[in-house]
C-alpha cells in the first residue's frame, strides 16, 4: 500500500504543479483542462489513459466539450500519494504544460 502524502510533503509538490488545487483535507487534487475543441480533449483523455493505465493509477474524470475535470486520490491511502502526484505530473505534459 502506498503512503498518503504528509501535509509538508503535499505543499511542496504542489509548488511544482500549478493549476492543480487541493481539496480541502488533503483528501484529492484536481485540475480542470481546456482545450481548442472536443477532439483536442478527447485525444488528451486517450493519452492519459494509457499512462493511468500502465501506472495502475485510474483517474475520476469528466469531459464536457472542450474541458476535461481531473480528480486523483489514491482512495485505499484515504488522500494524496506520490501516486496522483506523478499521474498529475504525466496529464500536465501530455497537455503540454
Amino acid at each position: 500500500m502506498v503512503a498518503r502524502l504528509a501535509e509538508t510533503e503535499l505543499q511542496a509538490a504542489m509548488a511544482e504543479l500549478p493549476g492543480w488545487a487541493v481539496e480541502a483535507g488533503g483528501t484529492a487534487i484536481a485540475r480542470t483542462f481546456r482545450f481548442a475543441d472536443f477532439g483536442a480533449a478527447f485525444g488528451f483523455m486517450a493519452r492519459a489513459a494509457l499512462v493511468a493505465e500502465k501506472m495502475d493509477h485510474h483517474p475520476e474524470w469528466s469531459n464536457v466539450y472542450n474541458r476535461v475535470l481531473v480528480r486523483l486520490s489514491t482512495h485505499d491511502a484515504g488522500g494524496v500519494t506520490g501516486c496522483d502526484i506523478a499521474l498529475a505530473e504525466a496529464m500536465d505534459r501530455i497537455a503540454g504544460l
